[in-house]
């Protein structure tokens, strides 16, 4: 019931800003129809191309039509022609997508790898180096920009260490750089949090029963420590996972990776709007799945939850 409950609040956020975004989409000044017809070489279409392409496209049946047009198109996964280039949105944005889903589920995997090589031992030498290496590393890494990290990155390991290379293609032997650039900002949220939850933790008197008996630091952190501080650091990682597309755009231009993000830019450069569109809802779609699953995962750890959410 609960997961009903959520499945139909998510449909809900799904409706309501589907509709925000095809309504800033359609009352955008400006006329789709002169744009495709630019884009496919006719440069000054006559008033008759420009109104048969408007009738093919729909754009002359009413709002509520053509929004039901646009859902029912998403539905079966056409997204319309991209303004700037006419092609299929669908077609451009597929053949894009392997590419993100492999740059943010590398730089996920090295946040999570960083967050347990700093968050661990800052929380068990509170207050000594490893703490101090770990804020130090949280400190710069969420005062710089994304862009200017991978810059740095570039700089440092690809020009002066001769490791990598400057472009990347797409494939999982380019994508250490971008994703490293991606997940350094996350990691070091993630590694503060993860060191606050265990030192709340740490004097709990079920912990001192278990020293009592002789439990060994590994047994007490893995045992007790580390599945105590799972459920908030799930949720944040939960929500941060999905916003790890956010910052996608910016990584993919440092190091022109062939994905999403880079498609979304150059289409608000060319103000694209369809294209700007569909990214957008496909980016609510990724928020949405990711904080569905998040909360069916923490109601089956705590399931007291249900009550409270």
């Amino acid at each position: 019931m609960y997961a009903l409950r959520r499945l139909g609040q998510g449909l809900l956020s799904l409706l309501v800003v589907s509709i925000a975004i095809w309504s800033l989409m359609a009352f955008t000044p400006g006329d789709p129809a002169l744009r495709i017809l630019q884009a496919r070489g006719i440069l000054e279409p006559t008033a008759e191309q420009v109104e048969l392409l408007r009738a093919e496209l729909g754009l002359d049946r009413p709002l509520i039509l053509r929004y039901l047009d646009w859902m029912t198109g998403l539905v079966r996964g056409d997204l319309g022609p991209s303004w700037a280039t006419g092609r299929p949105i669908s077609d451009e944005f597929l053949s894009r997508l392997p590419a993100t889903v492999l740059l943010t589920v590398v730089a996920l995997l090295l946040a999570l790898a960083l967050t347990m090589v700093l968050g661990i031992p800052a929380a068990l030498w509170a207050s000594r180096w490893p703490d101090t290496l770990s804020r130090g590393f949280a400190l710069v890494a969420l005062s710089l920009p994304s862009f200017l990290i991978g810059v740095v990155l570039v700089e440092v390991i690809t020009l002066r260490l001769g490791l990598g290379r400057v472009l990347a293609d797409g494939t999982i032997a380019t994508v250490f750089l971008p994703a490293l650039t991606l997940a350094l900002g996350p990691a070091a949220t993630w590694s503060r949090l993860l060191r606050t939850g265990l030192l709340e933790t740490r004097n709990a008197p079920f912990l001192s029963v278990a020293r009592g008996r002789g439990a060994s630091r590994n047994y007490l952190l893995t045992r007790h420590l580390l599945p105590h501080a799972a459920p908030p650091m799930l949720t944040v990682i939960g929500l941060s996972a999905a916003a790890l597309l956010g910052g996608a755009p910016v990584v993919e231009t440092v190091f022109t990776w062939p994905g999403v993000g880079l498609y979304v830019v150059k289409a608000i450069d060319t103000r694209d709007l369809p294209v700007i569109a569909a990214t957008a809802l496909f980016a609510v779609v990724v928020y949405l799945v990711t904080s569905l699953v998040t909360d069916l995962l923490l109601v089956r750890i705590d399931p007291s939850r249900k009550a409270t959410t």
